[in-house]
């Protein structure tokens, strides 16, 4: 299998061209180009984010090496501002939903962990007019709810940076999942709520918060256990108070400093409900991961399309080498590939025989199962 071509054959076994043309369709967009067609356009943005390409020329300087056709840049940037963005991200939606068909899953807590975080991208201002930020910078928000057990986006929400967090949140709510966020998205009427409608979740909350006839919880002290404390009360002022008795659940972080998180997790060990938070790391280093491997930060275009379309293609990038990798990583013994070197080795091309014949393996297990037709892959 060639280098160019490793990362676009993974895709074509996910994502058949007939699935792209029913997107297409649904959102009723005329193709009149007749080579640089909308699977042209995602292609490229692949393989620019796996390869960390710098600006539309870059791209198509390089895209004939890459086993990409050749097109002029003007004609990259034009369609990339033209094809409407919720097209890549139904096509990125549609990854996800087919992905987690066939992700392991395999986890420690009650139920599955769902993390919710945004990351804030900025460039100056008078590059997005449409997305104003702060002082002379625009920016633009992807707000992310990240499965735990699988690593993977669950699902994705872009605004501008501007946007607050706590909103969001109910783009999230899903019963099946325990819902994990940080400060910017703790709200008393919220977690209200998520008490009544007995939606499970760990929300870490503000320490101005008022604390109202505190119950303290009998536990079992736990040898090493990072907890300090384990009660009910209730939250806010006499003017703004809960309406429910929360669980409140204080443990000390890494550094020493007390953590606060609220939860209705009533019959999980503390030392659990710490674990829960603390796992709201794994979507920190997400973010990290794709702002430096995938190009994330440099922005080609300056349009809403252009600016969305790069990157649902790059959280597409993202999926396809994250689940490749996890398949690997439990079926490879002889030698362990941690992520970063899988990720190089898979774009250069030098996996080693026993993780190359996994990838194989599950290109043409994924290919049946969505009936796809794969070409010779080598």
């Amino acid at each position: 299998m060639e280098q160019s071509t490793t990362l676009l054959t993974i895709l074509e076994s996910l994502i058949s061209e007939e699935d792209i043309q029913a997107i297409i369709d649904k959102h009723k967009y005329q193709e009149v180009a007749r080579k640089f067609i909308v699977k042209a356009l995602v292609h490229m943005f692949v393989m620019a984010a796996a390869n960390e390409w710098k600006s539309f020329r870059h791209s198509a300087d390089v895209a004939t090496s890459y086993g990409l056709p050749a097109v002029n840049y003007s004609t990259f940037s034009k369609k990339a501002s033209t094809v409407s963005y919720a097209i890549v991200k139904d096509v990125f939606q549609l990854l996800l939903s087919r992905m987690n068909r066939w992700m392991r899953r395999s986890f420690s807590f009650p139920k599955e962990l769902l993390l919710i975080d945004s990351t804030t991208i900025t460039v100056g201002k008078t590059r997005l007019p449409w997305a104003p930020y702060h002082g002379e910078r625009a920016g633009i928000k992807l707000h992310v709810a990240l499965s735990e057990t699988t690593g993977i986006p669950h699902k994705v929400v872009e605004t501008t940076g501007l946007k607050h967090d706590g909103p969001l949140m109910s783009e999230f709510v899903n019963p099946q999942f325990i819902l994990v966020a940080d400060r910017a998205y703790f709200k008393i009427e919220r977690v209200d709520d998520y008490v009544k409608t007995e939606h499970p979740f760990v929300i870490r909350f503000k320490t101005n918060v008022e604390l109202f006839h505190k119950k303290s919880l009998r536990r079992f002290p736990l040898e090493n256990s990072n907890v300090v404390a384990d009660y009910t009360c209730q939250l806010g002022t006499a003017q703004n108070r809960s309406r429910h008795r929360h669980r409140i659940v204080e443990f000390l972080d890494n550094e020493g400093h007390v953590i606060r998180v609220v939860t209705n997790l009533r019959h999980v060990p503390a030392e659990t409900i710490a674990k829960i938070y603390r796992a709201r790391w794994t979507i920190e280093v997400f973010f990290r991961w794709i702002k430096q491997n995938l190009n994330v930060p440099t922005l080609f275009g300056t349009t809403e399309n252009a600016v969305y379309n790069q990157l649902f293609s790059a959280l597409i990038t993202y999926v396809l080498v994250k689940v490749f990798y996890e398949n690997g990583k439990a079926t490879c013994q002889r030698e362990r590939l941690n992520f970063a070197s899988f990720t190089k080795r898979l774009l250069q091309d030098q996996l080693p025989i026993e993780w190359r014949m996994a990838t194989q393996s599950f290109l043409q297990k994924l290919a049946t199962f969505n009936g796809i037709r794969l070409s010779k892959t080598g």
